[in-house]
């Protein structure tokens, strides 16, 4: 049975600016950007190509970014993988930590502007942390950040991320940032550090959905995290049994991916402007009990 989508959150600076208005006036239409959780396995990527071009369509999406650093096995991704995902319609693809997890995959992160690692990696890394999408004329810039905090030694988010959005600043008014991380307060804290200069910021990792989505003072859209798309049973997306052995014993094994089951789809729709950037408004998707 699928979950309810929840209720649309609106810019708390709209109603000011539009209280006393009378004249009539042309609005162009806003830039409906699509952003999904972190997609696990080959469930994923079958929910990717069942839901994503319903969800495209009922909601009007201009672009749709995701994150697919699980997607090929539930470690990393491979070209393969990529393309099927392009081919279902995401538009550009971020990541984490297990993005260097297919070392055959490294060559394709140097040649690839749609699949990108966090910024913050060290500049010898393969690939790329930001890229900017044309759509229909409308120029989009992408960034990817990973967070410190019970994470993989990396770069300074903030001052990576300042680097990075004051180049797109002067491109484009419309960024959106995926920030990959553990800690809430560490993702809260750089999305406020950005609050007004970056249009979504969108947290990543965790594989659960927060009830957070918000936009802040300045007019960015914010949530911890986005969630996870891939199977409904297990523990966060992986098989229960190699787990729960994880934290009984302290002995670690490959954990795979669990294959039956329903799947679930977690995603985050905003409205943004297209003149100045600021989202206008937040739209928080979680689906579980997909029937594969």
């Amino acid at each position: 049975m699928m979950s309810p989508t929840m209720e649309t959150a609106r810019a708390p600076f709209l109603d000011a600016e539009r209280r006393g208005e009378e004249k009539e006036s042309i609005i162009a239409k806003p830039l409906a950007i699509l952003v999904v959780g972190d997609i696990v396995g080959s469930p994923g990527r079958d929910a990717i190509a069942r839901y994503l071009p319903l969800t495209r369509e009922q909601y009007g999406i201009d672009c749709c970014i995701a994150n697919g650093e699980n997607a090929a096995g539930g470690f990393g991704l491979t070209e393969s993988t990529a393309k099927e995902l392009f081919g279902s319609g995401v538009d550009v693809l971020t990541s984490g930590n297990h993005i260097f997890d297919k070392k055959e995959f490294r060559g394709y992160l140097d040649a690839s502007t749609r699949v990108l690692r966090p910024a913050n990696y060290p500049a010898a890394a393969p690939g790329t942390g930001v890229t900017i999408l044309d759509i229909d004329g409308v120029r989009v810039g992408v960034l990817n950040l990973m967070g410190r905090v019970f994470m993989p030694a990396v770069d300074d988010p903030f001052a990576v991320g300042r680097a990075a959005v004051n180049d797109l600043l002067a491109q484009t008014p419309i960024i959106v940032l995926d920030i990959h991380a553990e800690a809430t307060s560490e993702k809260m804290a750089l999305a406020r550090f950005f609050d007004g200069e970056v249009s979504v910021v969108f947290g990543t990792h965790t594989h659960v959905q927060t009830a957070d989505e918000q936009i802040f003072p300045r007019g960015t859209a914010y949530i911890t995290d986005v969630g996870m798309t891939g199977p409904t049973d297990g523990v966060i997306g992986m098989e229960t049994g190699p787990v729960i052995d994880r934290f009984t014993t302290a002995i670690s094994e490959r954990f795979s991916v669990v294959k039956s089951g329903a799947s679930q789809f977690g995603g985050l729709v905003v409205e943004v402007d297209r003149e100045n950037g600021k989202a206008l408004s937040v739209k928080r998707i979680a689906i579980r009990g997909l029937c594969s």
